[in-house]
């Protein structure tokens, strides 16, 4: 399941973000990639060793995980891995995959890029997923959230003008497939819709119930 999630962070988040970023502080985005991913992996990353590169980081995963609509979806069990990433121009990432295994051998069941640029700040930049049935270009405005399985091929398109700034990350999902986190996101859906519409009936019981043992049964 591909979403996306607007208004991930407050306006003192972004601001905080946007005054403690020093360019200096950037390095090589090789230097986080898998062997076979460094050969098509060209943009700068925030070091983690930045005095304020931590507590950014937690900033950012705090915010994303009270948003209701990534808890349900997404069934975080831990976000183990963020990074702060610019293109400027003339950066790209070539097609590939994210490994499976990232940190402390934390598992890479959703990814998610976390737009910081407006988008008519710079042109291309597009995040490209390469699905069965095509490519899909995203761009989204500054605050936005694109979030998907970790296990499709995709590609940032080359930056020909301005920077683009992002976070991305990767989370373990207490549901490891992908396609059992979709069918308890649409029993969550319709349980809250059925609520919203008609209050606690024995129908939103037992969809509760369903939603309640199917988690329990799928759940690592």
């Amino acid at each position: 399941m591909i979403f996306t999630i607007e208004n991930i962070l407050t306006e003192n988040e972004l601001t905080l973000i946007s005054e403690q970023i020093h360019l200096s502080d950037f390095i090589d985005g090789k230097q986080t990639a898998g062997w076979h991913a460094q050969q098509v992996k060209h943009n700068t990353q925030l070091s983690s060793k930045a005095s304020y590169a931590q507590p950014l980081k937690e900033m950012v995963s705090s915010a994303i995980r009270r948003h209701p609509l990534f808890q349900s979806a997404v069934q975080p069990k831990a976000i183990h891995t963020l990074l702060f990433s610019r293109y400027e121009s003339g950066m790209s990432y070539g097609t590939h995959v994210d490994n499976a295994l990232m940190g402390q051998q934390f598992r890479s069941d959703v990814s998610f890029t976390l737009f910081l640029s407006p988008p008519d700040e710079y042109e291309g930049g597009e995040l490209v997923i390469e699905a069965s049935d095509g490519d899909r270009a995203f761009k989204l405005e500054k605050n936005a959230m694109l979030v998907y399985p970790s296990s499709y091929l995709h590609r940032v398109a080359e930056v020909t003008k301005g920077v683009r700034f992002v976070c991305v990350g990767w989370v373990q999902s207490l549901v490891r497939d992908p396609a059992k986190r979709e069918i308890l996101f649409d029993l969550d859906t319709v349980k809250r819709s059925l609520f919203t519409q008609q209050g606690k009936t024995l129908e939103f019981d037992l969809l509760s119930k369903s939603h309640s043992n199917l988690l329990r049964q799928w759940c690592e």
